[in-house]
């Protein structure tokens, strides 16, 4: 599932075709996603001016000039594809790497391609969900926080309010194993997988560590690690893995630089090798989630 600088690539690549245009035409290709589309979607989207974006945690918000915002959640699988869709035929990189043609308006959806937008200026925005666990729903721009999905949402890592304190207030006397409670939502929005593995090897932190024991010292480490993190991964446009690629088609670069994430048996960046008694990054299950993490740094 895409984390933050996931969606955070994805959203800013919106951002640079969507914000301040008008869509001049929106279909539906089917009527749910993990959950039905809001009634008349298409409907209510056409002809609606993109004002401005938002994230939080892992979804994305374009606010219209009709006092809605739409909310989209890429899920397991999905993705946003923007390509041109008047005039002369343009390349393009689309989700499979290879290159193809715009073909103009209202050309035929993708394969699973379920919402399609087009705007007054030229662009196509598709978004593209093979397994169907994304969702699209339409909220009131005021009442965004109180959406059943980001009302439980923890505070974003990214912004000054997310504090040593605020994090070790979080912590305090959780029995979970610290890599359990950061996955929470609850605790912080938009961390996952890869970038809590990648956070507590640069703090220094076990995964398997009781989160109720990070408050302090652990967590003055921990809330710049985390913040570090998502911030290189938004420089490199995010992890591309499996299905994740950014709105022009290209792939994340950050999944070049992991020390520990997916690199079992490696050596540990961090450490002298063998010969300093470090067997490298290690390979662990935490409640059915793989965890890399290097036990020698790691404490």
């Amino acid at each position: 599932m895409p984390e933050l600088p996931e969606v955070e690539t994805v959203m800013r690549g919106l951002r640079a075709v969507l914000e301040g245009r008008r869509i001049l035409r929106a279909e539906t290709t089917r009527p749910d996603l993990r959950w039905p589309f809001p009634e008349g979607l298409a409907r209510r989207l056409t002809g609606a001016t993109v004002t401005s974006f938002r994230r939080r945690g892992k979804y994305m918000l374009a606010r219209l000039d009709t006092g809605e915002s739409l909310l989209i959640h890429l899920g397991m699988s999905g993705r946003m594809v923007a390509r041109p869709v008047a005039g002369p035929p343009v390349p393009w990189m689309g989700p499979t790497g290879r290159f193809s043609d715009a073909r103009g308006h209202n050309q035929p959806p993708g394969a699973h391609e379920h919402l399609i937008l087009e705007t007054e200026d030229g662009s196509r925005i598709g978004f593209v969900d093979p397994r169907r666990f994304g969702c699209i729903d339409l909220v009131p721009t005021a009442a965004e926080d109180a959406h059943r999905l980001l009302a439980g949402l923890g505070p974003e890592p990214l912004e000054a309010g997310f504090t040593p304190a605020v994090l070790s207030a979080a912590l305090a006397g959780k029995a979970t194993p610290i890599k359990a409670a950061l996955l929470d939502q609850g605790v912080v929005a938009g961390l996952g997988n890869i970038y809590v593995a990648e956070a507590l090897f640069r703090a220094g932190i076990s995964p398997r560590r009781l989160a109720g024991t990070v408050p302090g010292a652990r967590a003055a480490r921990l809330v710049p690690a985390i913040r570090a993190v998502l911030e290189e991964a938004i420089g490199a446009g995010g992890s591309s893995l499996r299905d994740y690629v950014r709105a022009d088609g290209e792939l994340g670069r950050f999944q070049d630089r992991f020390a520990v994430y997916d690199r079992e048996g490696h050596p540990c960046p961090a450490c002298p090798g063998p010969a300093g008694g470090c067997a490298g990054v290690r390979r662990v299950v935490q409640a059915g989630r793989s965890t890399f993490w290097c036990p020698r740094t790691q404490r």
